[in-house]
């Protein structure tokens, strides 16, 4: 899943929601709406199971998750104390790649992870390459001290990224320093999805 190179409006149309934020695919959201694609397709009520799977889709679309990694997070969250389903998405928030998006330094989460995988951040000093990476309280992510990479996120921010700003992480823009100052919560999740719904799907 995290390497999806079709068409990114045709899922956003699929799951009538705006998991991939390219130009093509926001374009495709804005002009065809929640149209199921297909030219005679007319949008039908999926039975439980093809909501279920519609709302597991979503995840695994917007965080680049494939299966196995769905599933792992899905088992450590049922360890965790709390709600499995609320557990399951804060880890996913809590991923390298996702936090560089919504605090600004990416314009999508795609571009994210694609900048993580070169080798252009750190956490806490040491280089990290895996855009799964869970990030927690205290950490500090930094990028590579180069001239270039430096002036590439400094435009990135400068284009003023819909939707970013999270209150747990705190980017520097001077310094591009991003600074871990808590957890997310439950109304830090980003994704309108429906979790218990995933939950039990992945509990058959």
């Amino acid at each position: 899943m995290s390497r999806y190179t079709g068409p990114k409006g045709r899922i956003n149309r699929r799951l009538g929601t705006l998991v991939y934020e390219s130009g093509g695919a926001t374009r495709a959201m804005e002009k065809r709406g929640k149209q199921p694609p297909g030219m005679h397709t007319r949008p039908k009520r999926p039975s439980n199971y093809g909501h279920a799977l519609y709302e597991k889709q979503k995840i695994k679309h917007y965080y680049g998750l494939g299966e196995r990694q769905l599933r792992r997070y899905f088992e450590k969250a049922g360890r965790m104390k709390g709600n499995t389903s609320e557990n399951l998405l804060t880890l996913c928030e809590s991923r390298l790649d996702n936090v560089l998006r919504r605090s600004g330094l990416a314009l999508t989460r795609p571009q994210a992870r694609q900048g993580v995988a070169h080798g252009h951040f750190r956490v806490n000093g040491v280089k990290v390459d895996k855009p799964s990476y869970l990030l927690r309280p205290g950490d500090v992510v930094t990028i590579r001290p180069r001239a270039n990479i430096a002036g590439m996120y400094r435009n990135i921010i400068g284009a003023g990224v819909e939707g970013q700003g999270i209150d747990w992480a705190k980017l520097d823009s001077e310094t591009l320093t991003i600074n871990v100052v808590g957890a997310p919560g439950p109304s830090d999740i980003s994704l309108p999805v429906d979790g218990n719904v995933v939950v039990e799907f992945l509990s058959r």
